[in-house]
């Protein structure tokens, strides 16, 4: 038995035939659409359905994330936002001009990650703007998660066809 190879049938480098691709992208978007702004839904689910201290602490700890967000988009932001724009646009080419299946799956991850980023950045001026309590900021925080949930579904859709329309392309060009 050649431990090499078995390493490398184990650790597939082709992303989307490889089940740790798909299991980092179920728990990609499974951790981005738990957090909202940073913040557990439980614990807005738990502040909503007791009120009291809970409250309290949830818009604490939102006003420290918004306050957080906003000091990195003032400071960091032109920065960030050109940094990403680079690498998504090299991992577009790689992976759409030059067909390289890694910088696909990459860029099939990051893009959507990308807008999440975007409409989190949004939402944080938005609070900060009109620093809403009680009902009005659990609107606004549940808001942001089913925009999120709707970014990951679709991205999930995608990149699952695009995946499969991969794998059958590779098993349509093997059977040639």
């Amino acid at each position: 038995m050649d431990w090499s190879s078995t390493l490398l049938q184990v650790i597939d480098l082709r992303s989307f035939s490889s089940v740790w691709y798909w299991m980092a992208v179920a728990v990609v978007w499974s951790s981005v659409s738990h957090f909202v702004l940073g913040i557990p839904y439980d614990l807005i689910q738990r502040a909503k359905r007791h009120g009291g201290q809970g409250l309290i602490d949830l818009e604490d700890v939102v006003r420290v994330n918004v306050n957080r967000f906003m000091h990195i988009g003032e400071t960091a932001g032109l920065f960030l936002a050109s940094f990403a724009t680079f690498l998504l646009t090299g991992l577009l080419v790689l992976g759409f001009f030059y067909w390289i299946e890694l910088a696909q799956a990459i860029f099939l991850l990051a893009f959507p990650l990308s807008i999440v980023g975007m409409v989190t950045l949004s939402t944080a001026r938005k609070i900060s703007v009109s620093d809403p309590k009680g009902e009005d900021l659990f609107g606004v925080l549940h808001r942001h998660r089913l925009i999120t949930q709707s970014i990951g579904m679709c991205a999930l859709f995608v990149t699952a066809m695009f995946g499969m329309y991969e794998n059958l392309d590779v098993a349509r060009h093997l059977i040639q």
